[in-house]
């Protein structure tokens, strides 16, 4: 018996596109905007009656219309977190000057998309229940499974926009955005596909998740000033504040890339990925799934921690996770740690939970091609071992060379993408 080996040339993979539907900006310019001036998304739900429930605020998309980018009656057959994810994809395309519509078959074949999320179809799941409730099983819509499943966001990407190449949904509850970007990394880096349309959904904005969350106490309830709810490092932080939308990239390999004469936003030079290995929801107290996954990101990229300029944290606002992943910066970068402009963006947009590290990544790249670090806004008075320069208050004009972006997800997930800026 003989065996061959392949060799394979590591490619170079680059960003080309970016979309994204927030609750600061229904498009990525609208949103960059709305990071580096400070906006709060935060206010009162409007989605359901919050009467007895403990946190009543969160972050809401506001005027979502899905008919710019699906027929209506598609849109009917879809729940809210598809329907965000195909808007944010559309932006994408377009923005990457890649018309999917003048595809060449051969081209469909070498064209993918991993697109993730955290809860999925949650609103249908409580819409159906209820019917089975008072009318039966045989009032079940039909179309029940096919659109609450997560992995359908993806699928209906590939059916939107004919994409026959690698196709998967991703679930790692709040890492789940970076996961989607890192998986496509590794095809395109070992020549599965040329091309990959990535990024996180959520629309879980209801009665039983907000109320689930706030059975764990993880939600703020800063519900008579929720503006100002998100305060990261704040000494006062008490929780997150849910957030619904979703952000896409397109990622392509630098050859091909070249080749159509696309935008080049950054590059990605590295991943990293780790597990804490402690708990199913809180973080592990040293941080050491942290530090092994921003490690593992840097020696991907195969580069020292001094290069790195600016790091978008995880920082959802929890009394624990914000100071351990504090610390762990500390043990990463060493004293230049203390050199890095940070930032903690969720005190503008909320948590988007399986959104969150897509639409992160996108304040990273953005980061880098307008040398702009984003503020962490609501934060008065720093915890106790939260030294670092965080960006209070105002975006700060910068080189940003290198960029970190950290999503730690429950179930002790942690990935840290590398991203840089593009060189020939």
């Amino acid at each position: 018996m003989t065996t061959t080996t392949r060799s394979i040339t590591m490619q170079r993979v680059v960003v080309t596109g970016l979309g994204a539907v927030t609750p600061i900006g229904l498009t990525t310019d609208d949103f960059w905007n709305g990071l580096i001036s400070g906006t709060s998304g935060a206010g009162p739900i409007t989605k359901f009656d919050t009467e007895e429930h403990k946190s009543k605020i969160a972050c809401e998309l506001k005027d979502f219309d899905p008919e710019p980018y699906m027929d209506p009656k598609q849109a009917r057959r879809q729940d809210l977190f598809s329907q965000y994810a195909l808007a944010a994809t559309a932006q994408a395309f377009d923005d990457a000057k890649l018309d999917t519509s003048e595809l060449e078959e051969s081209q469909r074949d070498r064209i993918g998309a991993i697109f993730g999320t955290g809860v999925g179809g949650s609103n249908l799941f409580i819409d159906q229940v209820r019917t089975l409730d008072e009318y039966g099983p045989r009032r079940i819509s039909p179309f029940f499974v096919p659109m609450m499943i997560t992995n359908m966001a993806p699928g209906l990407i590939a059916m939107e926009h004919g994409l026959r190449g690698p196709n998967h949904a991703v679930v790692s509850a709040c890492a789940t955005g970076n996961d989607a970007i890192s998986d496509a990394l590794l095809l395109l880096r070992q020549g599965h596909a040329d091309a990959m349309l990535v990024g996180g959904t959520e629309a879980s904005i209801n009665e039983l998740c907000v109320g689930g969350f706030a059975s764990m106490r993880a939600l703020s309830t800063r519900n008579d000033d929720p503006e100002s709810a998100s305060r990261p490092f704040d000494e006062d932080r008490d929780g997150f504040v849910p957030a619904e939308g979703a952000g896409a990239l397109v990622l392509e390999t630098l050859e091909h890339a070249l080749e159509r004469g696309a935008p080049i936003y950054a590059e990605i030079a590295g991943v990293g990925k780790s597990n804490d290995a402690y708990h199913y929801a809180a973080p592990d107290p040293e941080g050491r799934g942290a530090v092994l996954a921003m490690r593992a990101a840097l020696n991907d990229a195969g580069t020292e921690p001094e290069a790195v300029d600016h790091v978008n944290m995880h920082a959802t606002s929890t009394p624990m996770g914000d100071t351990i992943e504090s610390n762990a910066m500390k043990t990463v970068f060493g004293d230049h740690a203390y050199n890095l402009s940070l930032s903690a963006t969720k005190s503008m947009t909320g948590h988007l939970l399986g959104a969150a590290g897509a639409v992160e990544a996108i304040a990273a790249v953005l980061a880098i091609k307008h040398g702009i670090v984003p503020p962490t806004i609501n934060t008065e008075n720093l915890d106790e071992g939260c030294d670092l320069d965080y960006t209070l208050g105002e975006a700060k004009e910068r080189p940003v060379r290198m960029a970190l972006n950290n999503a730690f997800g429950f179930g002790g997930h942690n990935t840290t993408l590398a991203f840089s800026e593009y060189t020939d």
